[in-house]
Parts: C-alpha cells; structure tokens; sequence
C-alpha cells in the first residue's frame, strides 16, 4: 500500500484537528483526554512541543476533569455555571487540539491555524449548545436539561471516536454543523432585532 503524500498528510492532519476541536465544543475535557491516549499509546504523534499532553500526569488530570464535567452537567444550575466556564475554556482546548495535531509547520502558523480554526470551531459549538440549554430551561423548566447533556455526552464521545477512526468523515460532518449552527445564530439574531423594533418606534 501506498504512503500517502505529505499534501494528504496535512489535509488528514488538519481533519483530525478539526474534528477533535468541534467536539471540545460539546465537551471540553473528552477529547482533550482521548488526544492524551492517542498520543500516550502512539495511536498518534503530536506536534513538537505538545509531548506533556501524552504524558501520566496529563492523563491523570484529563481523566479526572472528564469525569468531573460530565457529571456536573447533570446537576441543576450546575450546568448553567459550566456553559459560563466553558465557553472560553472551549476555545483554548480547540485551539491546543488543532494545533498540536499540526505537525512539520512552522510554529506561528500552527498556532495561528490553532486559533482561528479549532479555537474558532470550538467556541462557535460551544455557543450553539449553550443556547439550546438555555432554550430547554425556559422551555421545560431545566426538566429537559439531563436529555440534552446526554445527547451533548454522545456528540462528544462519538465524535471523538469518529474522529480518530474517519477523519476526514469528520471533518466533513463538522462543516456541515457549522453551516447549521451559522444559520440557526442568524436566524436568532434576527428575530432579537424583530422583536426590539416595535418597541423602539413606539411613541411615548
């Protein structure tokens, strides 16, 4: 079989990133920690500087803050006080994901790369969750919260395993998310502003 070209390298680089980055998105911790097993069993090799994320002490502590988040979604108001944490927290995992999958490129644009495209990923995932979990609380009074945080836990772990799997799958499956998640935020802003202008004309 064939080696694949180092064009193919990078575009399969960069789909590996992106999809580990959009899953940061659903939960910051879970691919975090699945990118430390990747590259503490050599499933994958990261990029220079990046090794610390292979290592025991990564492992451990990605371990632990898995767990710690995926429960907490679980917990009343709890969930709401983690979208507040994970929203930056989001960004800069995507950020450390896309990049560190990047090998053999000059470290500025790695990390530019990093932040523009998974951190960016990353972020705009993770807003569009936590305006779903806002809209099942003022729906359903938080009752429908735990099945969102249960297909949110799935996203992130089957996305995931799809990601290291099938990337380039992935990666396509990302875009289109995004074009959604693009559509559904421009739709919302546009009935925010709809609904802000009979107020404002209203004589007083």
């Amino acid at each position: 079989m064939m080696e694949p070209g180092p064009a193919m390298q990078y575009v399969v680089a960069g789909a590996l990133g992106l999809g580990l980055a959009a899953c940061s998105g659903f939960r910051v911790f879970v691919p975090l920690l699945a990118a430390s097993l990747a590259y503490h069993t050599g499933y994958l090799a990261p990029a220079a500087g990046f090794a610390w994320l292979g290592t025991w002490a990564a492992l451990i502590a990605l371990t632990t803050a898995t767990v710690a988040e995926i429960a907490g979604y679980y917990v009343p108001f709890v969930d709401h006080l983690l979208d507040t944490i994970t929203t930056p927290a989001s960004f800069i995992a995507g950020t450390i994901l896309m990049t560190s999958a990047l090998p053999h490129l000059d470290p500025t644009l790695r990390w530019t790369l990093g932040m523009l495209v998974g951190g960016g990923t990353a972020g705009l995932v993770q807003t569009g969750t936590a305006l779903l979990r806002g809209a099942s609380t003022a729906t359903t009074g938080g009752l429908g919260n735990p099945v969102l945080a249960t297909v949110e836990n799935t996203a992130a772990v089957g996305g995931v395993v799809l990601t290291l799997l099938l990337p380039l799958l992935a990666a396509g499956m990302v875009v289109l998310l995004l074009v959604y998640i693009l559509s559904r935020l421009r739709r919302w802003r546009a009935r925010r502003r709809a609904a802000k202008v009979p107020l404002a004309s209203t004589p007083r």
